[in-house]
């Protein structure tokens, strides 16, 4: 059982990563050409990609962070799982506000669901 759990947690680190890596690559670009329709200042379109690029470098981390870890416990070697815990808490809380400020829109089960794997893969 525990390999089962670390392969559940190198597939949620793999979630982040590729999360990560499409919230700037295709986020971005998207969210800039609707700040330009609405004539946003420079200035403000510069806050908040450098925002949002943080955003993407960040979750990018976390799963290299959860995928290393995991990877170790796959092999049998010890490793703690508060990393993961704590990327999993902080995944699951801004999900949920997200989810209850934006009237519940499914989009932000995407931040929930790698975050209930993660908690998964800590168990035990």
């Amino acid at each position: 059982m525990p390999r089962v759990r670390a392969a559940l947690g190198i597939v949620a680190g793999a979630c982040l990563v590729l999360s990560g890596l499409a919230h700037s690559l295709l986020g971005w670009p998207a969210l800039r050409r609707q700040l330009a329709a609405a004539t946003a200042p420079p200035d403000l379109v510069l806050g908040v990609q450098v925002g949002w690029e943080f955003g993407g470098v960040a979750m990018l981390a976390f799963g290299i962070i959860t995928m290393v870890l995991f990877a170790k416990r796959f092999r049998g070697e010890a490793a703690s799982v508060f990393p993961a815990v704590v990327v999993a808490i902080a995944y699951s809380a801004f999900g949920i506000a997200a989810l209850y400020v934006s009237g519940f829109q499914p989009f932000y089960l995407a931040f929930i669901v790698p975050a209930i794997l993660l908690f998964a893969a800590s168990r035990g």
